[in-house]
């Protein structure tokens, strides 16, 4: 029963954080918020939705390995599944130089959260540090990227169609979007409410920590959405649409994610994560600007040893 109180959970997340977004940005852009701020906050939340209420729930539920576990392994699945699959379909082309910066301030993000993990425990303080440093980086995209409306008007290429908005909906009426928020705001914490907790009871059934269990089966279920939206934009030729995804995803878990689930509670780093795991994820985001950087392509073949390597990862964790 675990297992699939666990898959309804995951289900329940999955679903409630899409219905979130096509909510809030519907309901932003008719209040007249730009799209281009919508897309940098909004959108990169609310995707990130699903990682946040695991990891308040597993800090409120006493297991909060299983938090910081969830956001080591889905940024570690984010780089080398997430990127891996679509790769087997099609070859990923980068070609946008924003991309590039966006993959410098990654880096920056996951040294900032070695360097917390190093000194201690995340508590407040650190929460503190780390969403400052997202609200700073918010900031600079949303400067590097300011091309407004009237600045649209003269330059085509500046202008961000609200259509190509993910979960814009034009024609959505008012009764919809709130349908949207109330389905999203209610479903998240009940999913993550089952998750969690059968998580935690499938981890004790089998004698493995919480942590692991954040790591293998929390952190695969909730780079289902990434790991979606990536394989539609290989299908769309939209390679830079699809390393943006990844990138601002493992932005916002870690700074994020952590910095909002440590003013819940104090989330210990234990010996096992800082051993093998962290080094696994910086590894897998060095890894990733050998693509971005240097401009080279992830072929199929390439595709084949991300998703291989991923697979090891999980075996040795298991």
């Amino acid at each position: 029963m675990d297992f699939l109180y666990a898959a309804l959970g995951l289900a329940l997340l999955l679903l409630a954080g899409d219905a979130l977004v096509r909510g809030a940005v519907n309901l932003s852009l008719r209040l007249g918020v730009p799209a281009l701020i919508v897309s940098l906050t909004i959108v990169a939340f609310g995707t990130s939705a699903p990682e946040l209420l695991i990891s308040v729930s597993a800090i409120r539920e006493g297991v909060p390995g299983l938090a910081l576990g969830n956001v080591v392994g889905s940024n570690t699945a984010n780089v080398l599944l997430v990127m891996g699959i679509p790769a087997l379909i099609t070859t990923l082309h980068v070609v946008d130089n924003s991309t590039r910066a966006s993959y410098l301030q990654m880096i920056a993000a996951t040294a900032l959260f070695t360097v917390l993990a190093f000194i201690g425990p995340f508590g407040w303080v650190s929460g503190a540090i780390l969403l400052t440093a997202l609200g700073l980086m918010l900031v600079h995209a949303a400067r590097a990227a300011q091309c407004h409306r009237a600045e649209a008007a003269n330059t085509a290429a500046c202008a961000m169609d609200e259509s190509e908005l993910e979960g814009a909906d034009p024609h959505m009426g008012w009764p919809k979007v709130i349908g949207f928020l109330v389905v999203g705001l209610v479903g998240l914490p009940i999913g993550a409410e089952l998750l969690v907790n059968a998580a935690t009871n499938i981890a004790k059934s089998f004698g493995v920590s919480d942590t692991v269990i954040g790591l293998t089966l929390v952190a695969l279920g909730t780079s289902l959405p990434e790991l979606a939206t990536t394989v539609m934009a290989a299908l769309r030729r939209q390679a830079d649409v699809a390393f943006g995804n990844v990138i601002g995803s493992n932005m916002f878990n870690l700074l994020g994610i952590i910095g909002i689930a440590s003013f819940f509670g104090t989330i210990p780093v234990v010996p096992e994560i800082m051993a093998f795991d962290i080094w696994v994820m910086i590894a897998s985001s060095v890894l990733l600007g050998l693509f971005v950087l240097r401009r080279k392509s992830i072929t199929k073949a390439w595709g084949v040893v991300l998703t291989a390597l991923y697979v090891l990862y999980i075996a040795m964790v298991l």
